[in-house]
C-alpha cells in the first residue's frame, strides 16, 4: 500500500438550506443512524448538530443546521447565528433545495455561497416527489446560480443518489488527522438526545404554536446496567398551552412519554422510566436569560 492511501482526510461538511428541505434527514441517511429528529414542521431543527462519520481513512463530520429564515425573535436569530457559524468553519458546504426551489430565505446567505472558498455541492433533495422536467429546470437554475458548484439530484428518504454523494465528499476532504474520537457519533449529550426526541413528539402531535413555544430541559438523567431514569421538564409560554400539552387527565403528556421512552429504549439499548413534568415560562423565546439557560449561545 502506497503512502498515498494511507493519508487519513477528514473535515466539516456543513448542511443548510431553507426549512423543510430534509436536512435532518440527510445526516440520518449518511450516518446509518436516526440522531437528529425529522417532523414534517419547519423549524424542527434549532441547533446545530454535529454528526460523525468514521471510516478506515477518513472521518466526515457532518453538521445539521437550522432552516434558514428572516427571524422574527430571539431564538430565530440564535437559530441564525449557528446557520452563519456553519458557514465560516465549512470545509465543505452543502446546499439543499427541492425542485422547484429557487430562492433562498435570507439573501445574505447565497452571497456567501457564490464567495466560497470551499466545495460547494448544490443537492436537489426530494427528486421522488417531482418529473423530469421539473428537475432539469431546477437543475439549470442553480447552475447558473452558483456556476462554480457542483450538483446532485438525491432523495435523502430513500437513498438515492447517496453513494456517489459521499465518495465525492470524501475525495473533496483535505489531509487532517480525525477532530473526535474515532467511535465518536456526536458532539452532543445524552441528554440532548432525549430531550430532542420529547421535542420530537410534540411536533408530531400538536399543531399551530404549540410545538414552537416548547423547549424541553432533561434535569436528571441517571444510568444503570439495567435501567436509565429520566426527568424532563416540557417548558411552555402559557398556562393555555401547559392545559393542553398534558391533555385530558394527563392523555397527551402520556402519550409523549410513551412515544418518546420507546425510541429512547431504542436509542440507548436500555429499558427507560421516562418523568415528564410541564411549566411556563412566559415568553422564554424572546428572553436572553432563558434562552441562555436552555443552550442558546448569546451572539
Amino acid at each position: 500500500m502506497s503512502n498515498e492511501t494511507k493519508k487519513f482526510k477528514s473535515g466539516f461538511v456543513n448542511i443548510i438550506g431553507n426549512p423543510n428541505v430534509g436536512k435532518s434527514t440527510l445526516l440520518n441517511a449518511l450516518l446509518h443512524y436516526d440522531l437528529a429528529i425529522t417532523t414534517p414542521k419547519a423549524q424542527t431543527t434549532r441547533h446545530r448538530i454535529l454528526g460523525i462519520d468514521n471510516g478506515e481513512n477518513y472521518q466526515i463530520v457532518f453538521s445539521d443546521t437550522p432552516g434558514i429564515i428572516n427571524p422574527a425573535y430571539a431564538l430565530q436569530k440564535h437559530m441564525m447565528a449557528s446557520v452563519k457559524e456553519a458557514l465560516e468553519d465549512a470545509d465543505i458546504l452543502l446546499l439543499m433545495v427541492t425542485p422547484g426551489e429557487e430562492k433562498i430565505k435570507d439573501d445574505t446567505f447565497l452571497e456567501i455561497l457564490k464567495n466560497s472558498n470551499v466545495p460547494v455541492l448544490v443537492l436537489i433533495n426530494k427528486i421522488d416527489t417531482t418529473n423530469q422536467e421539473k428537475l432539469e429546470q431546477t437543475f439549470t437554475y442553480w447552475q447558473n446560480l452558483l456556476p462554480g458548484a457542483e450538483i446532485y439530484p438525491v432523495s435523502a428518504l430513500h437513498g438515492y443518489g447517496l453513494d456517489q454523494l459521499k465518495a465525492r465528499i470524501i475525495e473533496l476532504l483535505p489531509e487532517n488527522p480525525p477532530y473526535f474520537d474515532t467511535d465518536q457519533l456526536t458532539d452532543r449529550q445524552e441528554r440532548f438526545l432525549v430531550g430532542e426526541k420529547i421535542r420530537e413528539k410534540i411536533l408530531l402531535h400538536y399543531k399551530k404554536e404549540i410545538p414552537y413555544a416548547v423547549e424541553v430541559v432533561v434535569e436528571s438523567f441517571k444510568e444503570t446496567d439495567e435501567l436509565i431514569r429520566i426527568e424532563a421538564v416540557i417548558y411552555v409560554e402559557r398556562d393555555s398551552q401547559k392545559g393542553i400539552i398534558i391533555g385530558s387527565k394527563g392523555s397527551g403528556l402520556k402519550r409523549i412519554g410513551t412515544e418518546a421512552r420507546k425510541d429512547l429504549e431504542k436509542l440507548f439499548g436500555k429499558k427507560i422510566y421516562l418523568e415528564l413534568y410541564v411549566k411556563v415560562r412566559k415568553n422564554w423565546r424572546k428572553d436572553e436569560r432563558w434562552l441562555k439557560n436552555f443552550g442558546y449561545k448569546k451572539q
